[in-house]
């Protein structure tokens, strides 16, 4: 099976003011294609041909590299446009919540000290 460049699920302008059209065409239509375009060349002819790209990131360290890191791409970038989305984000609830809670007392209190984690 060769893989393809999933679709967005939103316009390229969705994400606007805090990433641009620009940004997504290139980000979406440039580097995440050449994820796919190299994994394709990479499996093909191989057994690994075959497989969803689930498969082969099970066992993702028994590949070649070119087959690990554009196969990494892809998935990571499709998981990536899944997660974002106009109108989304917030604070979580549920288990996780409760987690972020029990750790860090609420989540502005998370975010907080996960930035300045970040920044020190």
């Amino acid at each position: 099976m060769a893989f393809t460049l999933p679709a967005l699920p939103y316009a390229t302008t969705a994400l606007e003011p805090h990433i641009d059209a620009k940004t997504m065409e290139i980000h979406h239509g440039k580097h995440h294609n050449a994820y796919v375009t190299n994994l394709n060349a990479a499996i093909a002819g191989k057994p690994e041909e075959n497989l969803s790209i689930e498969e082969i990131c099970k066992n993702i360290s028994k590949y070649p590299m070119a087959v690990r890191n554009n196969g990494g791409g892809h998935y990571n970038h499709s998981l990536f446009w899944a997660v974002m989305g106009p109108n989304a984000g917030g604070a979580p609830t549920g288990a996780l919540a409760d987690a972020i809670n029990a750790a860090f007392g609420n989540f502005d209190e998370f975010k907080a000290k996960f930035a300045n984690a970040g920044a020190t």
